[in-house]
Formats: C-alpha cells, sequence, structure tokens
C-alpha cells in the first residue's frame, strides 16, 4: 500500500466551528446504533469531528465507546446509522478501508503478532503485495525517529512476546503513527508513559494537530482529557450523555456526567502503621529471556500502611509481583513473611501465607474467559475445605460464594453461570478484587488494580484497598498512573532497572523528582 503524504506537508488547517467558510469535518457518525442480542451497545449516536481537532472520548466501562470506536474502525457493523470520512461513506465492516481512508486506531487490548518482531509488527501491511521484500533498514530508520519523537522508546529488533504490557502498547502507537494516520484514534495512550514522557507526546499530538491531524481521545484519566482536548463527549449506557467544550468544563462536571451523579474520591485518613507482614532481603531473581530481573532489592511491608510503587511499565515491577505471588522464587537473598522466613517458595506457599493478589492482566492472567465467574471466583482457594468435600467440589458452596461476592462488590453479570470474558473490564476487575480481599489477607499485591477503568469503578477500587488497609493488610500498589500512587500511598518508591529508590513519605518529593527517578535519574543519591 502506498505511503500518504505526512500530515506536514499538508496546509495549515482551517478555522473550526460552523458558519459560512468553515472547512466540512473529516469524520461525521450519524445515528450510529448498535445491538448484541437485547443489548443496545450504541444508540443512535451523532457527532463530527474537525480537521487539527482532538475530541476526548469518556464514559464508565461498558458505556459503548470502544463499540464505537469499533464501528468506525471496521471491525464492527452498525445495525443503523451512517460513517463519512472527508466527506465521502466509509465502507462498513471493511478495517483496510479505514486504513486507506487515513484512520489509525490503537486498541485497548492489543493485536499484535507474539512471534515476530517489533519491527515487522509496525511495518509488514505498509507496501504493495508484489513488493514482497521488506525494507528493513528504511523501516527501521522510520521507526526510530518516530520513538524519538514520540518518547515510546522500543528496540525494533525485539520479538513482541518478551515486551511488558505497556511496550506492546508503545508499539501499538507506533504502529498506527508509521502510516501516517490523518484521524488518530488513541484508547488510553498514556497508561505507561512517564510524566515527561506524557508531556512529551502531547506536545507533539499538539503540534501534529497544528499540521492537520485530527484525534479521537480516549481515557479515564481527567485531568488528560482537560489538557490535551478541545472537546469532550460524555456516553453512558450507550447513549451521547453530554457534549463539552473543554475549556468550559470541569473534571467534577465530567464525571458526574460519566456516571450520572457526583463522584467523590474517598477520603485517606492519616496510616496507623502496625507490625512487618513482609520483608525482601536483597533478593535478586534469575535472567529469564528478555524480562528485566530484581537486583539484590530490599523491601519491607508494614500493615496498615499503602507502599505505592512508581515506575514505568518494563523496568521489573513484573518481576517483582511474580516474585511475591510466588510464580518466581528468589535466586538470592530472603523473603520474611510475618516474622517466618519462606522456604520452597510457591503460588501455594503465597497464598496459604495469607497474601491476596490483584494480577496486572486481569484477561491473560487473574482469570479464565471461558470458565464461569464461580469457577473464576474459587480458582485459587478451591482446594480449601469451604469448597472441597473428600475430595469432590462442592458446587453448592462455590455458587454461594460467587453469588456473595456479586452482590458485596455490586458485579453486573447474568449469573454466576456466565463466562466471565463477557464481562466488562470492570465488572471483571471487581470479582477479582472480591475474590483476593475476601479471605482478609495480611499482605495485598495491588498491580494495576484499576489499569483502563472508569472514575467510578476507580472510586470503588480505592475505597476497598483502603477498608483493608484501615484492617490492618499491608499493600502493595504497584501502578504507572503516578496520580493514583500521590492520591493513595503512605510511602512512596521507584523501581528502575530492577532497582528500588528509598522510600519516602506522601508529599515529600515532587512529581518531577519522582518522574526523574522512574527514567532512571539519582537512583544512586534516592
Amino acid at each position: 500500500m502506498p505511503q500518504r503524504p505526512h500530515p506536514a506537508a499538508s496546509p495549515p488547517p482551517s478555522p473550526q466551528g460552523g458558519g459560512e467558510g468553515a472547512a466540512p469535518p473529516v469524520l461525521r457518525l450519524s445515528g450510529v446504533t448498535k445491538r448484541f442480542g437485547p443489548l443496545l451497545a450504541n444508540d443512535a449516536i451523532s457527532f463530527e469531528l474537525a480537521r487539527g481537532e482532538v475530541v476526548a472520548l469518556l464514559g464508565e466501562n461498558g458505556a459503548g465507546k470502544t463499540t464505537l470506536m469499533n464501528i468506525l474502525f471496521g471491525h464492527y457493523v452498525a445495525d443503523e446509522g451512517a460513517v463519512e470520512v472527508f466527506g465521502k461513506p466509509l465502507p462498513p465492516g471493511d478495517p483496510r478501508a479505514a486504513l486507506e481512508a487515513g484512520i489509525g486506531m490503537v486498541h485497548q487490548h492489543f493485536t499484535l503478532a507474539e512471534n515476530m518482531t517489533v519491527l515487522e509488527n509496525i511495518a509488514l501491511g505498509t507496501q504493495g503485495f508484489l513488493n514482497w521484500k521488506l525494507d528493513r533498514i528504511g523501516a527501521r530508520e522510520r521507526i526510530e525517529k518516530l520513538s524519538w519523537e514520540f518518547g515510546l522508546a522500543v528496540d525494533p529488533a525485539a520479538r513482541v512476546a518478551s515486551l511488558s504490557v505497556g511496550e506492546r502498547q508503545r508499539v501499538e502507537i507506533l504502529k498506527a503513527l508509521y502510516r501516517d494516520a490523518r484521524i488518530l484514534i488513541l484508547d488510553e495512550p498514556t497508561a505507561v508513559l512517564t510524566p515527561a514522557e506524557t508531556d512529551a507526546l502531547f506536545a507533539t499530538l499538539k503540534l501534529l494537530v497544528g499540521q492537520g491531524l485530527s484525534i479521537i481521545f480516549i481515557s479515564h484519566k481527567l485531568n488528560e482529557v482537560m489538557s490535551v482536548s478541545d472537546r469532550v463527549l460524555v456516553l453512558r449506557s450507550g447513549r451521547l450523555a453530554g457534549e463539552r467544550v473543554t475549556a468550559g468544563t470541569s473534571r467534577s462536571e465530567l464525571a458526574a456526567l460519566m456516571v450520572g451523579q457526583e463522584v467523590v474520591s474517598p477520603p485517606v485518613p492519616p496510616p496507623e502503621p502496625g507490625q512487618l507482614q513482609l520483608v525482601l532481603n536483597a533478593v535478586s531473581t534469575a535472567r529469564r529471556g528478555a524480562g528485566v530481573t530484581l537486583d539484590r532489592i530490599s523491601l519491607s511491608l508494614r500493615g496498615g500502611e499503602i507502599t505505592g510503587l512508581a515506575g514505568v511499565s518494563g523496568n521489573g515491577q513484573a518481576a517483582l509481583a511474580a516474585l511475591i505471588s510466588g510464580v518466581e522464587a528468589p535466586a538470592s537473598g530472603e523473603i520474611i513473611v510475618r516474622g517466618n522466613l519462606a522456604k520452597n517458595w510457591s503460588p501455594r506457599a503465597a497464598l496459604s501465607a495469607g497474601i491476596g493478589r490483584i494480577p496486572e492482566d486481569r484477561h491473560a492472567v487473574g482469570t479464565i474467559g471461558d470458565m464461569s465467574v464461580t469457577e473464576n471466583v474459587i480458582a485459587e482457594r478451591y482446594r480449601t475445605s469451604r469448597f472441597s468435600r473428600r475430595g469432590f467440589l462442592d458446587w453448592r458452596a462455590a455458587r454461594k460464594f460467587a453469588e456473595e461476592i456479586i452482590a458485596d462488590y455490586d458485579v453486573k453479570c447474568p449469573s454466576p453461570e456466565a463466562r466471565i470474558r463477557l464481562l466488562s473490564g470492570g465488572n471483571m476487575q471487581k470479582l477479582i478484587l472480591g475474590r483476593a480481599l475476601d479471605s482478609a489477607p495480611s499482605v495485598i499485591l495491588a498491580n494495576q488494580p484499576t489499569r483502563g477503568l472508569d472514575v467510578g469503578a476507580v472510586g470503588y477500587v480505592h475505597g476497598k484497598l483502603l477498608e483493608a488497609r484501615a484492617r490492618g493488610a499491608a499493600i502493595l500498589l504497584i501502578s504507572e498512573d503516578l496520580e493514583e500512587i500521590l492520591a493513595l500511598s503512605d510511602r512512596i518508591i521507584v523501581m528502575s532497572k530492577g532497582r528500588l529508590s528509598a522510600a519516602s513519605p506522601r508529599g515529600e518529593r515532587t512529581v518531577a523528582q519522582l518522574g526523574a527517578l522512574m527514567a532512571g535519574h539519582d537512583m544512586e543519591a534516592a
């Protein structure tokens, strides 16, 4: 497929707004409706996108944002309505037509071939069918240029299977930018960036917008929406609940539009630190593939305290989470749980020691999609006496437990027998939260507990973590959302290249200082 001209080659955008002489919209959705059986996912949604404009799309999990964008990109066919791109009808259900029309999309769930390299994932499909030999040198140069411009560091020669979640998202962003998209859909694009990298990305987006690029920006981070967008569209229950000019609205108004009522963040009372619950003494892990290993790290977690771990994805957080949850055993050093030296460390040993886990990837690690809600909520405890009778599962007890979790954590699902893959991300996360917290663990590993969740679900998860803190649990909050770290943590540490900084009390370090540590600077001084 021939390359389109770079947006920089286009003339400056015309003034936005209606009236005589106004430029026509680059994108128009008219009465788009989509049903999945009895579920009305999108209900007669209409809006326009101007050239050189950033429109933010907000809404709770399950509000219809992703469905609407999948219709635009050709993955779904609307039951009613039409889509026009640059004044021409967009053929429904045809992703290639969307690409050729100049639409690029960074999906919330990645669409990468794990057995191929970063370069192959980004560059293949951008040249004619008869030109079968990939220009690797030219492709690598272009990828490296885009990586530098956008602060999206990634090795073009690395296989995708070896990349962290954050690095895979960077590849998705680069893949869209490589094709010179004129309309760019970004779904949670900054989840893995440091504050400095986020600022750099926003500066570049604004430059491209000034040259004519149009952007649909999907994010649950209201501060980002307020910073980068011109207009905000809010979806609720599949309908367009409101539209606001960004300069004339506020975070609180947008949050209320999303959930239908005022959103209040849970209060964070002063901590009351208790006994040491988990201690890591000079722990290192063995190298496995291309992942970052832990390098003689020491960490202490006290009851009644939330320790926040900040860092850019791919710097060893996955190795630390695997170690604490028992998936990885230490190559050297000690793990001490409630004063006892841990031996024969394994997932079962970690659970028996009172460690509850909220895993980073709720789809691939936290749940088994084709198993029922009931099967998933007992997955870590099915051998205990609560659910086992003489070697057989007590399905009545298991279902009762699932019903309790559904009720206590306000999980919206058809029934305990429903396949868990049918649930929205927020409801899936509530089930994982209930599974982890039900046994009142003494240590809670909360790894990216609110990634991709809407503002209402985020507040709910934060409230449950604070309740666990109040009853005396020691919580390690691993998050790439620095705002979340600053809001909840009693102590903050930073991980970079498999090493930990010294802990600092809430408010002691500025955002700039934390960002520098996340980028690997001043770790010795920390």
